[in-house]
């Protein structure tokens, strides 16, 4: 059956491989085997629901959150020539009726719902009727009570075993720590379920944190090093959005806002025009993204902390879906996690929220906070934050391993006056009160524990307290200093504390590297890899085709082909469509229907310009 699946991939999608893990998570969907597959995005999750109900037969029913999102996939899958339909409040009556009829007529491979249709008696009876056998659950993270906030129709999906007996159940997301997995599986009522988890490690993203000071320039800069990219800036609020998106646009940029206060008519227009190729960037809050399916996203900008790092795992896991280069940019202030505490405690005291909300919440900014001041390799922070192993000793692809920061030169002094701080102190107090012995500062609260008598008193007090700050969540980052998960947090020792303050054990401290405005930052391994032996004049004539014949037939370009089927396509330049059946993306339909137009084109700007062709 594994070759039969395959071929069938290649055959609609034009895959020639499997990416890891799917195979065996195609294996549970056809053995009827409940499942939970967790892969990064990009990772190919939607394949592994889609390929199956291709091979098998019958209808899968797909739970999607956003419509947007609904309409991407069924696009992308009427596009390979698989039948595929959504149900949901943009159809005409008229509409809605001709695509049941075809799903009770078997028809139809993959059918795309919310959540909230799927609770509606009448579709419950519809889909009894037609005997659906399966389920798949994207964005399953929803349904966690440790997951993402989201709307609470999501959590209604814990009813499927008892409304359809019998079927399977298959949830799908990007991010989830084993609590979170553990939490989807109660809550969708998973029996005996495989529970898949990728690499969460995405290489063909660069992360970079940034100090956020001169906010105008240093968006700027990103910008000017994605001219003519897709690209989305986040903000935390409306204000900051309707601001920096005018601002953007000053700069000669194809920028749109987006954010709840808006229309929804309004929205849906930028999604469009977002998705279309028509705008370039979206200055937006975190409530734009999860419909957006668009797979050439070169770079994410937060202008301010996202308040988990789930969250920021989602955000900047729109980028690159590809698989090609990306860029992720955070602009973090020691302001921001008290930004986030003070909007917790407020939504906490608004809200009927559970007990464990609170504390839970804040921890999970507080982890954002400390891994935006960490000096651990940016990939290996973030996979070792979901309980994997980064094993490369260099990601060459975030600011410390490319070299945007620069070591402090006596780290190890550094880091004894702050563990010996702590140590006098006794363990008891957190980090604003040790900032204040280090730096010498004479206020009441140190006054009152007569901490301005201790010998740690001032030992640091040339440094800033944000410096301070930030040295000292790097030690909790490299295991030397503990942060207790008390209610009122303190600074605690462990073995490695002491190995350090004796001198058995060496620690790094980083701090930015001054540039002068005329450097460039270093390109990422991706950066320089994905682009070997394209021919870029090629690839954007191939761009600009693309562009035109998607507003023709109305779809989104990346629809027709993905930039890394463009880039592949001029870096191969195939002369005949065997050839061309060969490159990553064109299944048949999209052979029939673009191959004599994608082969003129490589051929004619060959000609002209004395290129080789058929490299590979």
């Amino acid at each position: 059956m594994l070759d039969d699946l395959q071929k069938l991939i290649q055959k609609h999608w034009g895959f020639a491989s499997l990416r890891p893990l799917q195979e065996e998570a195609m294996q549970a969907v056809l053995d009827g085997r409940d499942s939970l597959l967790v892969l990064p995005t990009g990772g190919g999750k939607s394949l592994c629901f889609q390929a199956p109900a291709v091979l098998r037969g019958g209808t899968t029913v797909v739970i999607s959150p956003l419509i947007a999102l609904m309409k991407d996939q069924v696009d992308g899958l009427q596009a390979c020539g698989i039948p595929a339909v959504q149900l949901d409040s943009s159809l005409s009556p008229e509409e809605r009726y001709s695509y049941e009829c075809d799903v009770r007529d078997g028809a139809i491979r993959l059918l795309y719902i919310s959540p909230e249709r799927l609770m509606m008696p009448e579709f419950q009876t519809f889909i009894k009727q037609v005997g659906i056998k399966t389920f798949a659950i994207d964005e399953a993270h929803c349904i966690s009570h440790w997951g993402h906030d989201f709307r609470p129709e999501y959590r209604m999906m814990s009813r499927i075993k008892d409304v359809f007996p019998g079927v399977s159940v298959h949830g799908y997301t990007a991010t989830a720590t084993e609590q979170v997995r553990k939490d989807i599986c109660k809550q969708l009522a998973l029996r005996d379920p495989l529970v898949l988890v990728g690499n969460f490690d995405r290489p063909n993203l660069t992360y970079r944190v940034l100090r956020r000071q001169d906010v105008d320039r240093q968006v700027r800069a990103v910008l000017d090093r994605h001219k003519g990219e897709a690209g989305i800036i986040y903000c935390l609020r409306r204000l900051d959005v309707d601001e920096t998106a005018e601002t953007v646009k000053s700069w000669g940029y194809k920028a749109l806002a987006y954010h709840a206060g808006m229309h929804s008519d309004q929205r849906r227009r930028v999604q469009d025009a977002f998705i279309n190729e028509e705008c370039d960037i979206i200055v937006a809050t975190i409530a734009f993204g999860m419909g957006i399916d668009r797979s050439n996203i070169r770079f994410i900008l937060h202008t301010s902390m996202p308040k988990s790092i789930e969250h920021y795992q989602q955000e900047t896991g729109r980028a690159g879906r590809d698989g090609l280069e990306a860029e992720c940019v955070l602009l973090h202030s020691g302001q921001d996690f008290l930004t986030w505490e003070a909007i917790l405690k407020k939504s906490a005291r608004e809200n009927d929220v559970s007990p464990d909300f609170l504390p839970n919440a804040i921890a999970h900014a507080e982890d954002m906070d400390a891994y935006a001041r960490g000096a651990v390799c940016r990939h290996k922070a973030l996979v070792n934050y979901f309980g994997q192993k980064y094993i490369e000793p260099s990601c060459m692809a975030c600011d410390l391993c490319l070299g945007d920061v620069e070591k402090v030169g006596d780290a190890l002094i550094v880091a004894q006056k702050i563990l010996s701080c702590v140590a006098r102190v006794k363990e008891r107090f957190g980090v604003n009160h040790v900032i204040s012995i280090v730096r010498g500062e004479d206020n009441e609260r140190v006054r009152q524990y007569q901490h301005d008598q201790l010998s740690t008193f001032g030992l640091l007090k040339e440094h800033a307290r944000t410096v301070i700050r930030d040295w000292i969540f790097q030690l909790i980052g490299q295991g030397v200093l503990v942060k207790s998960e008390d209610e009122y947090p303190v600074l605690k020792l462990n073995l490695a504390s002491w190995e350090v303050m004796k001198g058995k054990q060496s620690v790094q401290l980083v701090q930015p590297v001054r540039k002068e405005r005329s450097e460039k930052v270093k390109q990422s391994k991706a950066d320089v890899k994905s682009w070997e032996g394209v021919e870029k004049d090629l690839f954007e004539a191939l761009r600009s085709w693309r562009f035109e014949l998607a507003k023709q037939i109305q779809k989104p370009p990346y629809v027709i082909f993905s930039d890394e089927t463009l880039r592949q396509l001029a870096r191969v330049r195939p002369s005949d469509p065997e050839k061309l059946r060969a490159v990553y993306g064109i299944g048949d339909r999209k052979l029939t229907s673009y191959g004599h137009l994608v082969l003129a084109i490589i051929k004619s700007y060959c000609e002209e310009r004395g290129v080789e062709m058929d490299t590979a």
